[in-house]
């Protein structure tokens, strides 16, 4: 899929090899887009520059009341992050409804915004509360661009192909400001939105002094609501001024049919989701439903220790081993360097426990532990897991033992076909190591990112539970 994958040691490296190979180079970090995009032949790239080994990256920070996004923070990061919850809700709520933990745990924030999906839902509320975006190039040095002189249109950006994102930038919610994000799918996890919303209000004497609201999978990009925005500045929340703005706001929309909805429907949609978001921020319920602690699957996962103990090296040749530990071996692979985790797993090392299903990020019958992360491992570089250390379930339990989740796999007979069940008990697995005494919904959550074509998922949730108590 690629003939070259390098680690950058630094931000300048990496910036170095994109002025270098140009056109022929994409920078890679989650991959969760990219990675498919190869697999299918939809992008040609022979070199990946992977920026994940670069320390700094991934901060989160405030500075005099701008939130700062490195470009490897991901959506998990942006999830369990205090100060995001806090000061940019819809951000975090947006970022709760990407996918599944296992991607919300290799997906950043940066990908998603130079994917450029109409539908992609961290752009919306970026949109609303004014975000903007950092560009780097070697030759150029940076240059900050709004997101409307950025996203160009469908999959299209201003980003040059020396440039790489190197922050991302936005006004922190004040004290007197609430926010909020709505989401319509077609079902309740791993949805592509139909429509998305997201508000921005600003109060004071119970009247609306500031007004920001974007609109997702109605345009070639996401949109502002203008004319929905003016006509609540002044006023103050009531049945009639939320009717209107949702109205105007449906207006805005300029939606097309498409296999997730028609666009009549999708202008439908914005004018209810509007109107309800504005009832929450009037009502101060827009966090109601939000997770006192939010699942991860992240495990021990440390994104400083594993630069701290990776190999420093800026270029892995398609010809030099994969070196890294899995299920407690130290390893080495050669000639999968242009495969993805899943295929070396197979092929290579012969794991077949570890199942591919859809290889594209939406079954999880390939989840498997990444530095104690849950991860799909369809949607992994293989050379990423060099100096890594890796999981799988045949390396779950003790020699000649099970694991208690496999064991109440086996009690409550939660096994049907069985060909989903190796990624289900690394979820299960993954979520007992993060919270050992889990509720019911708290194990649904975790395992939104695995689907079972025999829908047995009642015994499964059972199971876990089962282990839970055992463990």
């Amino acid at each position: 899929m690629w003939q070259n994958y390098c680690f950058p040691k630094t931000l300048p490296e990496a910036l170095t090899l994109l002025a270098e190979h140009s056109e022929d180079t994409r920078i890679i970090a989650g991959g969760t887009d990219l990675i498919l995009e190869l697999e299918r032949g939809v992008r040609h790239v022979p070199t990946l520059v992977d920026v994940t080994r670069i320390p700094g990256l991934d901060d989160i920070a405030l500075d005099n009341g701008t939130v700062r996004l490195g470009p490897l923070v991901t959506h998990s990061q942006v999830v369990v992050s205090d100060l995001l919850v806090d000061r940019a809700f819809p951000l975090a709520r947006a970022c709760w409804q990407v996918g599944s933990p296992q991607i919300r745990n290799r997906g950043t924030i940066a990908g998603n915004l130079i994917n450029a999906s109409p539908a992609g839902d961290t752009i919306t509320p970026l949109w609303a509360l004014g975000a903007s975006v950092i560009l780097g190039s070697r030759q150029r040095g940076e240059r900050e661009l709004p997101f409307e002189e950025f996203c160009l249109g469908v999959r299209r950006t201003a980003l040059q192909p020396d440039e790489m994102l190197v922050s991302i930038q936005f006004p922190a919610l004040k004290a007197n400001e609430r926010g909020t994000f709505l989401k319509l799918g077609l079902r309740q996890a791993q949805a592509i939105a139909v429509v998305n919303v997201a508000v921005v209000l600003g109060f004071e004497d119970g009247r609306i002094s500031r007004a920001s609201m974007a609109l997702g999978s109605v345009a070639p990009t996401i949109i502002r609501a203008t004319d929905a925005e003016e006509s609540l500045i002044g006023r103050p929340l009531t049945e009639y001024t939320m009717a209107r703005a949702g109205e105007l706001a449906a207006a805005a929309a300029r939606p097309i049919d498409d296999i997730r909805g028609s666009a009549d429907y999708r202008r439908a949609m914005v004018r209810v989701l509007t109107v309800r978001a504005l009832r929450q921020l009037r009502e101060g319920s827009e966090r109601h439903g939000w997770p006192a602690r939010p699942v991860t699957l992240k495990g021990i996962s440390d994104q400083a220790s594993v630069i701290r103990h990776a190999p420093r090296i800026t270029f892995h040749a398609s010809n030099a081993p994969i070196e890294f530990t899995v299920n407690g071996q130290p390893v080495s692979v050669c000639g999968a360097n242009d495969k993805t985790l899943l295929r070396l797993l197979r092929e290579d090392l012969g794991l077949t426990g570890t199942k591919e299903g859809c290889a594209e990020g939406e079954c999880g019958a390939c989840t498997v532990w990444l530095d104690g992360m849950a991860v799909q491992s369809c949607l992994v570089p293989a050379p990423r897991v060099h100096g890594c250390q890796v999981v799988t379930i045949e390396g779950l339990a003790g020699e000649g033992s099970l694991h208690p989740v496999q064991q109440a796999f086996i009690e409550e007979g939660a096994v049907q076909c069985g060909y989903c069940t190796p990624g289900m008990i690394m979820s299960a697995a993954g979520l007992l190591a993060e919270m050992p005494r889990p509720s019911r919904e708290e194990i649904r959550q975790a395992l939104t990112g695995n689907l079972c074509r025999c829908t047995g998922y009642c015994k499964v949730v059972r199971a876990i539970e089962r282990a839970a108590v055992a463990s």
